[in-house]
């Protein structure tokens, strides 16, 4: 197991804040959602949240600072796992409930989709959802009711302890306080908007902003805007999945754009200036003259800025040369000289068909 210190480069001496903020720091910097498909930074968020979901609760780093673990998977087996007996802390569960109720949970996490037009998706937007979810109560701030005290039984500790006698010894087990559902505190007076569940059902407007190069499929994390958790404890959080539409010109790859654009026989031979359709607006641009059709242009920095902001890509112009269909005496008359006059070259040159027989027919 990591060092959760040195997992979010503090010190043991490290405040609540100091830990918060560099964890806030490093998740913002291998969020999932900035490095797609990037397995190390994956594995790197979760060790940082695991890292956090320990040193920010007082007793989970009191646990961890004494005996190297949180105390959340600590059992009586040591010693007795070779004598037959398995895993110790199974033999007591199998003579005693060791429950005692559940702790108030976490809000649960929300999923929605939403559509993003192309150039949304290139350049970022706002998008407004409706939600319908469970929120704390405004009437009580999702306590369930007033006159909040200590829970009598726990003593405001959210624990209880029990003493079992075994012949290895006397064995003290904790457990969540089945009064209070491990908060520590209880109300003396039921709050009537919410009949004492702390939550209401309610409709809400969620605004979602978009950054600039996303792509199909990817997902943003809204913390703290899932459901309301039991007893006004952490929200969970919303996960949006994007869905991009097709454009009818441009295509992408990565950061970079593709576009076919057409040009005419005479374009392809002479060469011309034109003006190419880009995400961000129209830009000229030259074609060499013999240009062939397939060849592929670039056009640098007209692509989509990445998501993490760090590089633009470009945008690829595949030239398609449009052989012509109906001609006017005129073109027919001009293209019969030029045919005429690329016959003649190829005779000029000495038996264009005797070099290809020489060289390939009698390789």
């Amino acid at each position: 197991m990591a060092d959760y210190y040195s997992v979010l480069g503090v010190g043991k001496d490290a405040s609540k804040e100091d830990i918060k903020k560099a964890y806030k720091t490093l998740a913002k910097k291998y969020h999932p959602d900035l490095h797609p498909n990037d397995k190390e930074a994956e594995r790197k968020f979760k060790e940082i949240n695991e890292a956090y979901a320990a040193l920010s609760d007082e007793g989970k780093r009191t646990n961890y600072d004494r005996f190297g673990n949180t105390g959340e998977q600590q059992g009586y087996s040591q010693g007795f796992g070779q004598e037959g007996f398995g895993d110790f802390s199974d033999i007591f569960n199998s003579f005693f409930d060791l429950g005692g109720g559940k702790r108030a949970r976490q809000g649960r996490d929300m999923k929605v989709e939403v559509e993003l037009t192309f150039l949304e998706a290139c350049f970022g937007c706002s998008k407004q959802i409706s939600l319908t979810k469970l929120e704390h109560c405004s009437h009580c701030e999702g306590r369930g009711g007033t006159g909040e005290k200590n829970c009598s039984t726990c003593k405001g500790s959210g624990r209880v302890q029990k003493q079992f006698r075994t012949p290895f010894g006397v064995f003290a087990q904790q457990s969540t306080c089945s009064t209070c559902s491990g908060i520590g505190k209880i109300v003396e007076h039921e709050c009537k908007n919410c009949k004492g569940q702390g939550r209401i059902k309610n409709t809400k407007k969620v605004t979602v902003q978009v950054p600039a190069g996303v792509a199909d499929g990817m997902n943003l994390r809204l913390s703290g805007e899932g459901e309301a958790g039991e007893f006004a404890s952490r929200a969970g959080d919303l996960f949006v999945e994007l869905f991009v539409a097709k454009h009818d010109i441009f295509m992408r790859k990565g950061d970079d754009i593709y576009v076919q654009f057409p040009i005419s026989f005479s374009q392809a031979g002479l060469g011309d200036a034109v003006i190419i359709p880009t995400i961000r607006g129209e830009v000229k641009m030259k074609i060499p003259a013999g240009t062939e059709s397939g060849t592929t242009l670039r056009l640098k920095g007209e692509g989509v800025e990445n998501v993490n902001g760090s590089s633009v890509g470009d945008e690829m112009v595949i030239i398609q040369v449009r052989t012509p269909q109906k001609l006017s005496a005129k073109q027919k008359k001009l293209l019969e000289e030029l045919a005429h006059e690329n016959k003649e070259k190829l005779h000029v040159e000495k038996g264009w068909f005797d070099r290809f027989k020489e060289d390939y027919l009698h390789a």
